[in-house]
């Protein structure tokens, strides 16, 4: 096999001629278009309305609340003002439905707060009148956790989006909890910082739903998750108390560490309001690389060079198998820069030396390529190259919304086993139009998908509980970063002892007895 690499210039073919245009250009012109945002505006505009939640799951009652009067509605427009209280039917329908349409409550009320002290009212009325609430961020959420179950009170953050100071000495970042995502990364990046938090949803989703379900995101391999980068946050409990845990500083070491709690618990402990944030230097030198393998023994080997040789400045190391690709170059018309392989990766370091980083990206490329592992490839560091290969992988649940109806399934594995679960599921699902895994490998989080032309009941009770039986015997994890949400709740024992559960429990009814915050989610 004839291997070689291009030393000079930003982009860099491994092996052979770049697909693509006849000029040679490897990808379409970027259209800077979030994937993501892509297929939310098509969902938003697809036919037919979901089944209700309370249908398609009638195991699920509701429990003993309230229903909304108009001495209730009185209050909230006397608090908000008219504007800020929505009650039209066809205008709460988009806060009823999650992005995936798998799911629809039936909210008559979504409130607009727009500072804590709004919010603690609201929430304190809710609790004396026992009105279920249901905190809604940019309801990008994929387990049914941001919307309502039944006919909760949606309670928008959106209005809270104040950037309310950054340090740029020690790099912490403050804002309310409604900031969307990619509007607090310009506004580091303006400032030679970066938000440690990467999602193909950061242009609709908040930093407060990220952190309430504990986000995970492209760059946890180098940045960590957000039990380390949040240094402290704002939230105001059930019955209105405001639990101000904001601190700026790293060390902190007084007593209990409180905003714990409120990361990743999805609403049901209190609502986040305010959020520090710790922001690393932005990267001086990016590098990409998109690389052809032929079996996932080569992707194991290609991984842990990547680690050795990589180190420092390795931040994301994801996993696209040939089926998620597929289903992006089919769907979406997106070129691949490089041929067909069973497996590719997906590679990028962050550092603060151009020349440093290329070396040690060539000399991991070159070891790689000599031990066979690597098949094809191509490397780059131009901006738009890069952004065009992170396109493919970030468009990949868009592509295959194409197919018809997605199970989706976000599990943590042992790294050895990252894979193993696909060819399982190809076994017991033959009848699917697509079985695939893609993901970030580099913390064990896959993302497994099964494709069928529409919802099918009897596919479902195949792959459930069977999928989370399989990721038990692993001692995997039945949510990696989407949280537990409506969908997994009953599924949480294969992840926790019953004495974890039973401490859940117990935090749940000491911090919200009366249950009223985003009721039949998370808790068993």
């Amino acid at each position: 096999m004839r291997r070689h690499m291009l030393v000079g210039g930003a982009a860099r073919r491994l092996i052979g001629p770049f697909l693509g245009s006849p000029e040679g250009r490897p990808f379409p012109p970027n259209n800077n278009n979030n994937p993501f945002e892509r297929s939310l505006r098509q969902l938003s505009g697809a036919g037919a309305l979901p089944q209700l939640t309370k249908d398609r799951y009638p195991q699920v009652k509701r429990r003993d609340f309230a229903e909304l009067n108009e001495k209730h509605l009185g209050y909230f427009k006397n608090l908000l003002g008219e504007n800020r209280v929505i009650t039209d039917k066809d205008e709460c329908q988009g806060f009823n439905i999650d992005w995936l349409k798998s799911v629809r409550g039936y909210s008559q009320c979504i409130l607009k707060p727009k500072t804590t002290q709004e919010v603690s009212e609201i929430l304190k009325f809710c609790n004396d009148n026992r009105i279920a609430v249901c905190p809604q961020g940019g309801n990008t959420g994929l387990v049914g956790g941001s919307v309502p179950v039944f006919d909760e009170v949606v309670l928008w953050t959106g209005l809270m989006n104040d950037i309310i100071s950054l340090d740029e000495n020690s790099g912490v970042l403050v804002c309310q909890s409604g900031c969307i995502l990619e509007n607090l990364e310009n506004f580091a990046d303006e400032r030679d910082l970066m938000i440690p938090l990467d999602l193909g949803a950061k242009g609709s989703c908040h930093i407060g739903g990220n952190i309430s379900t504990n986000a995970g995101g492209l760059r946890l391999l180098r940045y960590g998750n957000l039990h380390g980068s949040v240094l402290g946050v704002e939230a105001v409990k059930a019955d209105g108390e405001v639990i101000d845990c904001t601190s700026a500083l790293k060390k902190d070491n007084t007593g209990y560490h409180l905003k714990h709690l409120f990361i990743g618990s999805e609403g049901t402990l209190g609502v986040v309001t305010k959020v520090a944030i710790q922001c690393p230097p932005k990267p001086r030198a990016l590098n990409v690389a998109f690389l052809g393998l032929e079996s996932f023994d080569d992707v194991l080997a290609c991984l842990r060079q990547a680690k050795r040789q990589l180190g420092e400045i390795l931040s994301s190391c994801e996993l696209i198998d040939n089926p998620s690709l597929d289903a992006v170059t089919s769907h979406l018309n997106l070129k691949s820069p490089i041929s067909v392989y069973p497996f590719y990766m997906l590679i990028e370091t962050h550092g603060s030396s151009c020349d440093h980083d290329e070396e040690k990206m060539h000399g991991f490329l070159e070891s790689c390529m000599s031990d066979g592992l690597v098949r094809d490839g191509t490397t780059t560091n131009e901006i738009g190259k890069m952004k065009a290969i992170w396109e493919l992988r970030e468009s990949i649940t868009e592509g295959l919304l194409h197919d018809g109806y997605v199970f989706k399934y976000d599990i943590s594995l042992p790294t050895r086993e990252f894979y193993s679960l696909v060819p399982v599921m190809r076994e017991r699902v033959k009848d699917a139009v697509r079985v695939c895994g893609y993901g970030h490998l580099g913390d064990g989080n896959i993302h497994l998908q099964v494709t069928l032309k529409e919802f099918n009941e009897e596919v479902l009770r195949i792959i459930e509980p069977f999928i989370y039986e399989y990721t038990a015997k692993l001692r995997g994890s039945v949510s990696a970063e989407h949280g537990v949400g409506f969908r997994k709740p009953k599924y949480i024992h294969y992840s926790k002892s019953p004495g974890a559960i039973n401490l859940m429990k117990q935090l749940k009814v000491m911090m919200d007895p009366k249950g009223i915050l985003n009721p039949y989610k998370v808790i068993p």
